[in-house]
C-alpha cells in the first residue's frame, strides 16, 4: 500500500478514527450490515478446553465491555448498558473454540472496532482477535 493510497483512504474515511482505519486497511474482518440486522461477529480461540476469560469489547466502552465470560459464566456486572440483552455468543460450549458473537438488533451506534480476547489457560496467554462494524441505515 503506498502512501498516496492511505492517504486517500484517510480522506475518504475521515469519519472514522485512524486506529480503526489502520486496522481494516490490515485486517479483512470488516463486516458491513444494515440497522436492524443481527450481525455474528466472528473469533476464534486456538483451544476451547482451556478458556478461562472470554472479552467481547469496544474501545469507546471505557472499563466495561459487550460481552465478559469468566469462570465457566457470564459476567453482566462488566457488560455496558447498551449491550444488556441483544448479545450471545453463537455457541456457548465454545466448542471448537468458537466465541463468536451474536449482536441482535444493530444501529448505526454499534458501528466500531471491536475486540475479541480469550485468555487461554494452559500458558495464561491472551490471544486477540479484531473486527470492524460498520452498521449503515437501510438501502445505503
Amino acid at each position: 500500500v503506498t502512501w498516496l493510497t492511505w492517504l486517500c483512504c484517510i480522506v475518504y474515511f475521515d469519519s472514522f478514527n485512524l486506529a480503526a482505519l489502520l486496522v481494516s486497511l490490515s485486517d479483512p474482518n470488516i463486516i458491513t450490515a444494515e440497522s436492524g440486522q443481527n450481525v455474528t461477529l466472528p473469533c476464534r480461540a486456538s483451544n476451547n478446553n482451556n478458556i478461562i476469560i472470554l472479552e467481547w469489547s469496544r474501545a469507546d466502552l471505557g472499563t466495561q465491555h459487550v460481552v465478559v465470560y469468566r469462570d465457566g459464566q457470564f459476567a453482566p456486572d462488566d457488560q455496558h448498558p447498551s449491550f444488556k440483552d441483544r448479545v450471545d455468543l453463537q455457541d456457548r460450549q465454545m466448542k471448537d473454540g468458537d466465541v463468536s458473537l451474536i449482536l441482535n438488533n444493530v444501529t448505526t451506534a454499534d458501528s466500531g472496532t471491536y475486540e475479541c480476547r480469550v485468555l487461554m489457560g494452559e500458558i495464561h496467554s491472551w490471544e486477540l482477535n479484531i473486527i470492524y462494524l460498520r452498521v449503515v441505515a437501510p438501502g445505503e
